[in-house]
């Protein structure tokens, strides 16, 4: 099979691919996280592409079989019509799993106990032992929309830490099939939600919680999901942490519930723009932890290990025709 590969090169595993010597391997040199155009003589009886974006002259891939996309998002692949190609495609789901869950909790015990404030008292020279940042999370509810590998490992690490854990999902919670997991981690055979919610239950589901974790892909369908008739339902004391994508929440009506305090605050790590402009409202307000969508961040010393795990996993799967780990359906590929 030919493959070519743009992404970061982690040594060891292509080391391992090479001298399995099943494969002609080419290495695009430096990588790139944009999308752009490939010399089309590099494209030529390509069979494998793994990338972060695919080349926007991917039409001239006419021999492609499969995409092993860096990422776990997948918009990148809408319109390409690969369904329609015959061509197969695999995520990164998996690789983000441990520290975006690390991120949740570290969110919902800094909301709690007002981390940000305490910064700026430290700052300041003020001594104050309010109440407010003695708080603690064990005994509350946190609410995960969505139930995939990120949510998965909240799950684990909330259970561990005493919270009780309610999930929304459209189609309740299953085990996991031919998915990429980090050992030890997650909840594979979905037996941890304390309450799960389905899709026609969603404000049954806000009004309980004191934390909700958004924890499902951009799509067509999610995009503007959560307006001001969620945000309404959530308890007033409630938090909101989205580390999935800023449009699945409706800017306005985020900007609207922290205003009039529907919400008592925000922990927000994806926006509606990169980089947020200096001026934007959300930076300013004292109750919202705002990131830089670092997260799941691709600089994490482990992310390449996990993600060329996956890819060299599916390499030898295709090559002997077991399932793919982490494979997008016709649906996904549409933005359904």
């Amino acid at each position: 099979m030919k493959i070519l590969i743009d992404v970061a090169v982690e040594p060891a595993a292509l080391a391992a691919l090479r001298q399995a010597g099943c494969h002609d391997i080419a290495v695009i040199t430096p990588p790139a996280e944009v999308a752009r155009p490939i010399d089309a003589a590099q494209l030529k009886g390509v069979e494998a592409l793994f990338c972060t974006f695919p080349p926007t002259n991917a039409a001239e891939l006419r021999e492609l079989k499969w995409i092993q996309l860096a990422s776990t998002g997948y918009s990148q692949l809408f319109g390409l019509d690969l369904s329609a190609r015959s061509v197969r495609a695999t995520n990164g789901r998996g690789c983000f799993d441990v520290p975006i869950a690390e991120w949740n909790i570290a969110m919902m015990v800094n909301l709690a106990r007002d981390v940000r404030q305490m910064i700026r008292n430290q700052d300041a020279g003020i001594w104050d032992r309010g109440a407010i940042f003695q708080r603690e999370i064990r005994g509350l509810t946190v609410g995960l929309w969505g139930y995939g590998g990120i949510g998965r490992e909240t799950a684990r690490l909330a259970h561990q830490l005493g919270l009780r854990v309610h999930v929304l999902t459209r189609q309740g919670v299953a085990p996991l099939q031919h998915v990429y997991c980090v050992p030890g981690t997650g909840d594979a055979e979905g037996i941890l939600p304390d309450r799960v919610f389905r899709h026609g239950e969603e404000l049954e589901f806000l009004r309980g919680l004191d934390f909700v974790v958004v924890a499902i892909p951009l799509t067509k369908a999610t995009e503007g999901l959560i307006g001001e008739r969620e945000l309404q339902a959530l308890p007033r004391h409630a938090f909101v942490l989205n580390p999935a994508r800023g449009p699945i929440i409706q800017q306005a009506a985020l900007l609207r519930a922290l205003r009039e305090k529907w919400i008592a605050g925000a922990a927000l790590d994806t926006h509606y723009h990169y980089p947020m402009p200096p001026d934007h409202p959300l930076w300013q307000f004292p109750n919202v932890i705002f990131t830089p969508h670092i997260s799941g961040s691709s600089l994490s010393p482990k992310f390449a290990v996990r993600l060329w795990d996956i890819f060299s996993l599916n390499v030898e799967r295709l090559r002997t025709g077991q399932p793919l780990l982490n494979e997008l359906t016709a649906d996904q590929l549409a933005g359904a």
